[in-house]
């Protein structure tokens, strides 16, 4: 395994959940972290946690500039970019029926079009360098399809795709790896505008998801494998889930 102790990597979604699990991680090994989310406050508060070589921008995944603008920060503030873990997403999940059509057009833009943002953003800076590391947070969603979950797993199972045709073209050196959770203790339902949905997913949780630190450690194994070995899924889930 490899030393990730003073490697760059920036993290969307980061100011909570597995994002936060996994900006913690990161540094506790001694890695220095760049932190993007939406809220600055959450951000603020984790940099400050993790110390001075933590830095944070508000980054908005649906802005092509915002992604930008956090992979510069990372060139501004350590000379080059070793991992973007592309985590950021939002699951308002519903009946095709209830016509969300903002929900769906959200997951799209942040679960999607957020990852290629993220893309645009970093894999030039791979290839500048002859090195780097792609992680995308995917879903179990995109394995197993249930009711109330079409666009969301829709959008999980395009980004898997756009990852492996990724994997297929990146120049040698650059490494792509999809972690796909299944049910994590974290505030994804707080996104859910459908009430009884939401509230659905409040009571079937209870006791089954797993920490987000679970996801974190499965993130941290991809990363710290040796520059010629690239992981390029990982599905982690719950022993209960089925």
């Amino acid at each position: 395994m490899t030393d990730i102790r003073d490697k760059v990597v920036a993290i969307t979604g980061a100011s909570s959940g597995i994002g936060e699990a996994t900006a913690e991680l990161f540094a506790a090994r001694g890695a220095k972290v760049v932190l993007g989310a939406r809220r600055e406050a959450p951000l603020r508060d984790l940099a400050g946690r993790l110390g001075p070589d933590a830095a944070y921008r508000v980054t908005d995944v649906r802005h092509r500039e915002d992604v930008q603008a956090l992979v510069d920060l990372a060139l501004e503030r350590h000379g080059r970019l070793d991992v973007l873990v592309n985590n950021a997403g939002v699951g308002p999940i519903s009946r095709l029926d209830a016509l969300r059509v903002e929900d769906w057009e959200a997951m799209v833009d942040v679960n999607l079009k957020g990852v290629l943002h993220g893309i645009a953003a970093a894999l030039p800076v791979f290839e500048d360098q002859q090195g780097g590391h792609l992680v995308i947070t995917s879903s179990t969603a995109a394995h197993r399809i249930l009711p109330t979950m079409a666009v969301y797993a829709a959008t999980k199972t395009a980004v898997n795709v756009v990852a492996e045709g990724l994997r297929q073209e990146a120049v040698p050196g650059v490494r792509v790896t999809v972690v796909s959770p299944g049910y994590v203790a974290t505030n994804f339902a707080d996104s859910v505008t459908d009430p009884d949905i939401r509230a659905q997913i409040a009571a079937g949780g209870d006791g089954l998801g797993i920490p987000p630190a679970a996801i974190a450690r499965a993130i941290d194994f991809a990363v710290e494998q040796p520059d010629d070995v690239d992981v390029g899924e990982v599905v982690v889930r719950p022993t209960a889930q089925r």
